[in-house]
């Protein structure tokens, strides 16, 4: 099955990649996987201006931020055109954060007591999952090898090992947005659109059985396993919501 031409902007890309803002690099491993891949770090409040013969892959990376990401901050679909004078923001929309000022060391008080810290005050609980229309259902049969961890670019989504030529399925009722081969880390990499908000995302597959624009129903295979980006056969999948990672195992059913 052939990639579509379009999607050589993306060439190299990928959301699992992990490449620092200063430039420097680090090799991850996920269910054994050894391929360096780079990530996404947001900047917020800054942009970049599309200059003449830019792709979305080389201001991504220039800016150490995965391509498919940036395409989602700023709702560019496939197949992901850009143009000169376009400006494209290093962050996801309303992501801006601000960094909270340590606290100073204390000092000794007059008659050579020490002053007390300040009581730390207790963590925010993560806010509960956004509720979804989708009905999920597990992609494919196997053990679990590694898992979402929030804010971190090299784990945004769960690894699920299994054997080559294994049955992928459609997690739930959608369009088939990307088919190909395009992003490096993923391999063999198929996106399926849920609804205006959802997405998810199927990786490291030895063979895709769809193509763009083809409507999937929930537990129909689209793919087979495979090991394509990886050094085990194993699934890597992602449900994204607004663009954002989240985690898979608050949406599938409990087994």
């Amino acid at each position: 099955m052939t990639a579509h031409p379009a999607l050589r902007i993306l060439a190299a890309a990928t959301a699992l990649a992990l490449l620092s803002a200063c430039g420097s690099s680090r090799v991850v491993r996920e269910g054994g996987s050894g391929a360096s891949r780079p990530a996404s770090v947001p900047r917020p409040g800054q942009s970049v201006t599309v200059q003449r013969g830019d792709t979305l892959y080389r201001l991504a990376v220039n800016n150490g931020i995965s391509p498919l990401d940036l395409a989602m901050w700023n709702g560019i679909a496939p197949p992901y055109t850009i143009y000169p004078g376009q400006r494209l923001r290093l962050y996801p929309q309303g992501g801006a954060t601000a960094s909270r000022p340590s606290p100073s060391p204390s000092r000794p008080a007059q008659g050579g007591t020490t002053a007390r810290p300040p009581a730390q005050q207790p963590a925010t609980p993560p806010p509960p999952p956004v509720r979804s229309s989708v009905a999920w259902r597990w992609p494919a049969d196997g053990q679990l090898v590694s898992r979402f961890v929030e804010g971190d670019p090299t784990k945004q989504g769960i690894g699920i090992a299994g054997s080559g030529g294994q049955a992928v399925r459609a997690a739930g009722d959608g369009v088939v947005v990307y088919s190909g081969s395009g992003l490096v880390g993923y391999g063999e990499l198929i996106i399926v659109k849920h609804d205006e908000q959802w997405l998810s995302a199927y990786g490291h597959n030895r063979s895709r059985l769809v193509n763009e624009g083809e409507r999937v129903r929930a537990g129909q295979q689209i793919a087979e396993m495979g090991r394509s980006g990886a050094a085990r056969d194993m699934l890597h999948f992602e449900i994204r919501y607004n663009g954002k990672p989240v985690d898979p195992l608050s949406y599938l059913p409990r087994r």
